[in-house]
C-alpha cells in the first residue's frame, strides 16, 4: 500500500548530493513499507516536484536504486520496487513450473522463436552431434505472477525431435511437449554457472536494467539412457532469483 508523504526539504549545503538523499528517502520507504514490493514508485516528475530538484537528479537517484537492485526501471513503464526473491533450486529433476508454484506463485511460459538452425561448435559438441547438423533452437520465457524470471535458449537434437516445434506451438511446456514426443523424462547432466551483464535483447525481455548483471546457465539434459537431447543457455534475472545448488545440480524448463 502507497501512503503520499507531504514534500521534504532536502539538506542542501551539508555535503550528502541531492540525488543521494533522495535514493535515501526512497529506500526508507521501502524498508518501512511505504512502497511494497513491485509497486510503482511516483513519476521523475513528481518526484521531482516533491524535492525541488530537476529530474536528472531524481534520474540519478533510481539509477543507484536500480543498480543496487533495490528497483527495476522499464521503459515507457517507470519504477518499480523490486519483487521478493524467488529460490531456483539446482537438482537432476526440477521443473519450471512446480518450482514457481511451490513458492505460490503462478507459472507460465511464452515460446518466442521456434527456428532449426546449423549446429554451432559449442551446441555441437555437447550434443555429441557433428557441426552444421540441424537443430531446433527454441527461446522460451518463463514467468512467476506475470513477472518474467528466466529467458532460456534451447537446442533439440534432430531429426530425433522433428514433432517438438510442432508440440510446442499448441502449448509452452517443454517437459509436455518432450512427453508428445516419446520423452516421458529426462535429466540434467550438468550446469555451469556464470554472471554476466545482459544483452539489450535479454535486458528487455527480462525487464531489468541492462547495468544488472543476470545469472547465465549452461547446461546439457539428457534422455534416461543417458542420450543427450538439449543444451541450454538459461538467463535469470538477477534481481528475481537467487539460485539454490541441491545435490544433482541441474533445472529444466
Amino acid at each position: 500500500m502507497t501512503t503520499q508523504n507531504s514534500a521534504k526539504t532536502l539538506a542542501r549545503g551539508e555535503g550528502v548530493a541531492l540525488w543521494r538523499q533522495i535514493a535515501q528517502s526512497l529506500e526508507r520507504g521501502m524498508a518501512e513499507g511505504t512502497f511494497s514490493p513491485g509497486e510503482r514508485l511516483p513519476t521523475e516528475a513528481a518526484l521531482a516536484a516533491r524535492h525541488g530538484v530537476n529530474r536528472h537528479t531524481v534520474r540519478r537517484a533510481l539509477d543507484s536504486l536500480a543498480l543496487r537492485g533495490l528497483i527495476r526501471i522499464e521503459q515507457g513503464r517507470g519504477s518499480f520496487v523490486a519483487d521478493d526473491m524467488l529460490d531456483y533450486p539446482l537438482g537432476p529433476r526440477i521443473r519450471f513450473s512446480e518450482v514457481i508454484r511451490a513458492q505460490n506463485r503462478e507459472p507460465d511460459g511464452r515460446i518466442l522463436r521456434l527456428l532449426e538452425v546449423p549446429a554451432e561448435p559449442s551446441v555441437a559438441e555437447p550434443l555429441r552431434i557433428r557441426v552444421g547438423r540441424p537443430v531446433l533452437l527454441v527461446e522460451r520465457l518463463g514467468l512467476a505472477d506475470g513477472r518474467p524470471v528466466v529467458l532460456g535458449r534451447h537446442h533439440f537434437v534432430l531429426p530425433r525431435l522433428a514433432g517438438l516445434a510442432e508440440a510446442l506451438r499448441d502449448q509452452a511446456s517443454i517437459t509436455t511437449a518432450l512427453g508428445r514426443c516419446g520423452i516421458a523424462d529426462y535429466r540434467r547432466r550438468w550446469t555451469r554457472l556464470t554472471a554476466r551483464l545482459p544483452e539489450a535483447e535479454e535486458a528487455e525481455r527480462l525487464q531489468q536494467a541492462r547495468l544488472r548483471p543476470v545469472m547465465q546457465a549452461e547446461a546439457l539434459n539428457v534422455d534416461p539412457s543417458g542420450e543427450p537431447i538439449d543444451y541450454t543457455l538459461s538467463c535469470y534475472a538477477a534481481g528475481r532469483v537467487q539460485v539454490v545448488i541441491s545435490d544433482g545440480g541441474g533445472v529444466d524448463s
